[in-house]
């Protein structure tokens, strides 16, 4: 590691012991051009290969290790990043490795990072509506190798309540189990409703007994010249969210 992050990227404001080391990257930084402009760290976009390959190098520099990505698709598998040798199909990882990279690739989605107060072990998961309707935190949570009531969690920035505009579909794959999330929910005209994902992931995780919740409250929508934002943007590029424990 050698490269300070970017003064625009964002480390998480929780209590985290000291060797518990995360970051988040923005926009700025990087070598993208025009819509993916300039830190696209996303390989599944059009961006220029050079330029991700340029950023991701970057990125690098930053790290103890290559970060363990993964092939997300909205689900709910959580894989141990300690013993990856391939890219799986997975939406989180956990790792009690020092140097082990767990990494999250968003642009509207919540990254939510996860670690115990001793510091032990780290965890991040990909949290769209989903994968947290599917059990996603709380199949991380029982991966975790320590308490819920031990462990901290953040919420990384993502699409906020005020322009995450979504069908019934939505609204029934929450409610029809849980009827009080209907609380996340605020009816727009017949038929939308505009959600509250960081009250629907606060809520996964207090079922999941974790108390200690940090972050939510930076809406990726509302905000382009920080962030990506597929919801706004359609063509765009990803931030990355980054956890690991000093070697």
């Amino acid at each position: 590691m050698s490269n300070a992050p970017h003064p625009q990227w964002i480390i998480p404001d929780w209590p985290a012991p000291a060797h518990v080391r995360a970051l988040i990257t923005t926009r700025d930084g990087g070598t993208s051009t025009g819509a993916y402009a300039s830190f696209n760290l996303g390989t599944r976009t059009d961006d220029d290969p050079a330029a991700i390959i340029n950023n991701r190098a970057q990125l690098q520099q930053m790290l103890p290790q290559p970060p363990r990505w993964l092939a997300q698709v909205h689900g709910n598998t959580v894989v141990d990043a300690d013993t990856l040798t391939e890219i799986p199909q997975a939406d989180a990882s956990v790792a009690c490795r020092p140097g082990t990279v767990c990494a999250i690739l968003v642009a509207d989605c919540l990254p939510i990072l996860f670690t115990d107060r001793a510091g032990t072990c780290i965890g991040a998961a990909h949290a769209g509506w989903r994968g947290l309707a599917d059990g996603v935190i709380a199949n991380t949570v029982a991966r975790m190798p320590a308490k819920p009531d031990d462990l901290l969690a953040y919420i990384g920035p993502g699409i906020g309540p005020a322009a995450f505009e979504v069908g019934d579909d939505v609204l029934h794959a929450f409610c029809l189990q849980a009827p009080e999330r209907k609380t996340a929910f605020a009816p727009l005209r017949p038929g939308k409703w505009l959600c509250d994902l960081p009250a629907l992931a606060r809520d996964a995780l207090q079922r999941a007994g974790v108390t200690r919740v940090y972050g939510g409250k930076l809406c990726t929508y509302a905000d382009p010249a920080r962030f990506y934002s597929y919801r706004r943007d359609k063509i765009t590029g990803r931030m990355a969210a980054l956890l690991w424990l000093d070697q």
